[in-house]
């Protein structure tokens, strides 16, 4: 945000951006995870699990050898363009009036969206695929230190103990043969900041001054998504490369999977902005390592995958710290409001 020249203030980032009338001295983000009923939000978080792992054995089984990141990333952002148009087109939202200032908030948050993948894509060339799993399962950690240092929001105790086995866990349940280069790790370290920051800012998109819905969300990022991807595609050179593959073009039966990924991808990045508004995007970090250890056990019963004992007691010890983890979140919200604003606040008032 200091690219635009604008006067720092102790303000969100993304609502400094607002004129000051709009700007609230409490931020609704913090209370919103505590007043989200617990049915609700496990009824968000079971949906997106279920596309989540749904969306990735898909890849696995049909999409594995198009290997085209930048092409698929755009499928994906354009598949969510043309189903949330069509649910505005069927009355199931409404657009709000932006300001200049605010759609340019908009698209600083698709390009943090696309630098975050790019990283990632790139880290990923330079680093072994274990190593690049146990630097994503400190996200959590750095979800802390994000909402710690700029937001001044501190959490019970209990919960910074239910993060260590959730992070540690995933490690051991990843363990592999660890290799990275210098700069393979500052890009993998990197992307993981990026993917914090990234989920931080969709939350405070939606329950911060601008207080969008997920589907207006959504519908506002996707197209400036999908043109940055197709862009990189074709400065990757995976757009000619593809041309090449297929000079005839993608068969049908090609075409037929891709659009079911594409619905698939649709149905997960809807519920993806869903959950982070209803669950907190802490909350979206552990769950990232979760899905990690269920992607591991779907491996062993789907495809034979082998495990070590490190790996099977790894997941073991993560998926005890996310059920500590949930039973710590639980007990926070039936304290109520009160509670919610203390452990999101230093001083007594939440730092918006």
């Amino acid at each position: 945000m200091a690219s635009l020249g604008m006067k720092k203030e102790r303000t969100d980032d993304i609502e400094a951006l607002l004129p000051r009338h709009q700007q609230s001295p409490a931020s609704p983000a913090i209370e919103s995870e505590y007043q989200v009923s617990s049915v609700t939000k496990l009824s968000y978080l079971g949906f997106y699990f279920l596309c989540n792992i749904s969306l990735t054995i898909y890849n696995k089984l049909i999409l594995g050898k198009f290997a085209y990141p930048w092409l698929l990333t755009a499928l994906h952002a354009g598949s969510a363009s043309i189903g949330c148009y069509c649910l505005l087109m069927r009355g199931q939202f409404v657009l709000t009036k932006l300001s200049f200032q605010q759609n340019t908030v908009l698209v600083l948050f698709s390009i943090l969206f696309t630098i975050n993948i790019a990283t990632s894509n790139v880290s990923l060339a330079m680093v072994s695929i274990p190593f690049h799993q146990i630097m994503r399962s400190t996200c959590p950690v750095f979800a802390v230190i994000i909402y710690r240092l700029r937001y001044k929001r501190t959490y019970p105790t209990e919960t910074y103990l239910a993060l260590i086995p959730v992070v540690m866990g995933v490690g051991l349940a990843t363990y592999g043969d660890y290799y990275f280069t210098t700069a393979g790790f500052v890009l993998t370290l990197l992307g993981v900041i990026l993917a914090v920051i990234k989920t931080v800012a969709t939350n405070r998109i939606m329950t911060g001054a601008l207080a969008l819905s997920p589907l207006e969300t959504l519908l506002r990022m996707s197209p400036l998504a999908f043109l940055q991807a197709v862009v990189c595609a074709i400065l990757s050179g995976e757009l000619s490369t593809f041309r090449q593959n297929n000079p005839d073009g993608p068969s049908r039966m090609m075409i037929l999977a891709l659009a079911g990924n594409g619905l698939l991808a649709f149905m997960l990045n809807v519920s993806s902005f869903s959950t982070n508004k209803v669950a907190g995007a802490l909350t979206m970090t552990v769950c990232g390592n979760i899905k990690q250890c269920l992607t591991v056990l779907l491996g062993i019963a789907l495809f034979g995958v082998k495990v070590g004992f490190l790996n099977g007691l790894g997941m073991m010890i993560a998926l005890s710290g996310a059920a500590w983890y949930s039973a710590v979140e639980l007990r926070a919200k039936k304290k109520g409001p009160t509670v919610a604003k203390q452990v999101g606040v230093g001083g007594g008032s939440v730092k918006a």
